[in-house]
């Protein structure tokens, strides 16, 4: 698991190797991830939007933005959290991601950046 911390907002994230399949005649490796957002500020914030850059070990870079994270914007007062579930297809059994949220404060009405920490996705089998 890695964890960082950006004005007050804790991000943790959890991965798993879910096996491989072929499609399309090619073989993928997917990916899950598992994130908690933990609000350790005094004020209340909305998670607005998701900024992800995807590294696979044979491809070039891809970067993925959206709105919320899986469909919702989540609103997190002082010591709450929310941990939600979602994944990746890698060509390769091995990769890496980072991004980061927009959010919202509530009490000064300004958006800021919170980063999501560089985090591995590997096969169990590609280790050494």
């Amino acid at each position: 698991m890695v964890s960082q911390i950006t004005r007050g907002i804790k991000i943790s994230v959890l991965t798993s190797f879910e096996g491989t399949y072929f499609k399309n005649y090619r073989i993928h490796f997917a990916f899950s991830y598992l994130i908690t957002i933990e609000n350790h500020s005094k004020d209340s914030v909305q998670l607005i939007s998701r900024h992800w850059e995807i590294f696979d070990s044979l491809n070039d870079l891809e970067t993925v933005d959206g709105e919320g994270v899986i469909g919702k914007k989540p609103v997190l007062k002082p010591g709450e959290q929310h941990t939600y579930n979602s994944g990746c297809l890698l060509s390769s059994p091995y990769g890496a991601m980072k991004g980061y949220f927009n959010l919202v404060n509530f009490t000064t009405t300004r958006n800021f950046k919170v980063i999501v920490p560089n985090f591995r996705l590997c096969a169990p089998f590609a280790l050494n």
